[in-house]
């Protein structure tokens, strides 16, 4: 008596959703918003925390074309007596006064007592700034700039921030164990399909 052997093919079949063009689109959407939300955390939390500094929102028209409004603006401490000409400063308005302004050094000058006071203006005003500002009004130099982040950072205040930014990095967590769990599961497909006879 004959017996006939029927050979079955158990070689595990290409996994069609992570090939096609609608898991590309996800997969490129998806890291571009892990860039532009770790991009966020970084320009507003993690640097000016490291390099000591402090954001603020231009709000006025004043620093057109470079400063326009809604940019964000990183500010750190410096030796403000000595601090050159053409150097963008962010600087109480008041002595005292939390309001700031951000506006460009254009000449030095001296107080009554000797002291180094600055001639300040904004790019897009046609004058200097009534009053002289004193080193102590000084919060800080421009360190860099992010247009449109400003409004972001008017929104992120207090709590908020810390909750944000909790937020993310949980996010941003939770992203990075669900992509390794993802690679493990398909390496063990891949092993157990070319191991099947």
């Amino acid at each position: 008596m004959t017996h006939r052997h029927n050979s079955i093919d158990t070689t595990a079949a290409p996994d069609q959703t992570r090939t096609g063009p609608w898991w590309w689109f996800s997969t490129i959407l998806t890291w571009l918003l892990v860039f532009a939300v770790s991009a966020l955390v970084l320009a507003l939390v993690v640097i000016p925390l490291l390099g000591n500094a402090q954001p603020y929102t231009v709000l006025t028209e004043s620093m057109r074309p470079t400063y326009p409004p809604g940019t964000l603006v990183v500010v750190r401490d410096g030796d403000m007596n000595r601090l050159p000409i053409g150097e963008a400063v962010t600087y109480q308005i008041r002595s005292g006064d939390p309001a700031v302004v951000t506006h460009r050094i254009i000449a030095t000058g001296t107080d009554s007592e000797g002291g180094r006071t600055y001639i300040t203006q904004g790019d897009n005003n046609p004058q200097p700034d009534a009053e002289p500002v004193e080193p102590a009004q000084i919060r800080g130099t421009v360190w860099y700039s992010v247009p449109y982040l400003g409004h972001v950072n008017n929104w992120l205040t207090g709590d908020t921030r810390v909750l944000v930014v909790a937020v993310m990095a949980g996010a941003l967590g939770l992203y990075a164990v669900f992509q390794l769990v993802g690679a493990v599961v398909d390496k063990r497909r891949a092993s157990t399909g070319s191991t099947s006879t």
